[in-house]
């Protein structure tokens, strides 16, 4: 057994160290790291945003009485439902394809396009969660913040979206996961992120199994704290309900 053991040291070491060691390489997997949580996070962002107004102008067109349709309104959502029909309904790469290749052939910041991509995409899915969320939250609470003299705007922003962000939560959890994962194709584009680095060191020392297991484990790591986290967030929301 313990010969054995030499025989598995002597035959991985050598590949780990030419994949993590050798010319500081596992500056190479940080830097990418950093990176992918970069687009992570600036993707979300701007995929919440753009989805939290989707969702309000999809839920405002909805909740209009008959006869009283503003037609400004039911053009924005006609746009909306286009938007979120079309991104959700093709593929992620393909999109990223759109963007880099037609509408930025020029732009040389492949990161940039990236984060564009990956940000519009998200804002499809992230539309659909809140709009979920605010029409699972009671009408009658619409109804008490219109009889509070608030309008419809402030109604959404100090009673209805704050009730809804406890049940979009774990969606929410979820959306970044996938997301976090899913820039894992801005590598086919160029961009500089944990998967284009293992394959440029994989290219380089003629052996891609250590370079990719290793992001492999650097991306399990990374869900398991923010499942983590998430599940903090949670439980502290439920304790806030209890009192």
């Amino acid at each position: 057994m313990f010969q054995s053991f030499e025989n598995w040291r002597d035959l991985i070491g050598p590949r780990l160290y030419r994949a993590f060691i050798e010319g500081d390489r596992w500056k190479l997997y940080l830097q990418g790291l950093g990176t992918t949580l970069e687009l992570t996070v600036i993707a979300l962002i701007f995929g919440v945003l753009l989805g939290l107004i989707v969702a309000v102008v999809r839920s405002a067109h909805d909740q209009q009485r008959i006869g009283r349709r503003n037609p400004v309104l039911s053009i924005l959502n006609v746009l909306c439902q286009i938007y979120t029909t079309v991104i959700r309904g093709t593929p992620m790469l393909v999109q990223l394809f759109i963007w880099t290749f037609v509408i930025f052939p020029s732009q040389r910041n492949k990161v940039l396009v990236a984060f564009i991509g990956l940000g519009v995409n998200s804002g499809a899915y992230v539309a659909e969660i809140i709009r979920g969320g605010l029409m699972s939250v009671d009408a009658g609470q619409s109804e008490a913040g219109r009889s509070l003299g608030l309008n419809y705007f402030d109604t959404m922003r100090f009673i209805i979206i704050p009730q809804a962000f406890k049940a979009i939560l774990p969606s929410l959890g979820n959306e970044f996961i996938t997301l976090f994962k899913d820039t894992s194709l801005a590598q086919a584009i160029g961009g500089a992120e944990m998967l284009y680095y293992a394959s440029t060191i994989g290219g380089r020392t003629f052996d891609y199994m250590p370079p990719l297991l290793g992001i492999a484990a650097m991306y399990l790591a990374v869900v398991i704290v923010f499942t983590w986290l998430q599940g903090k967030l949670e439980r502290r929301l439920r304790e806030s309900d209890r009192r």
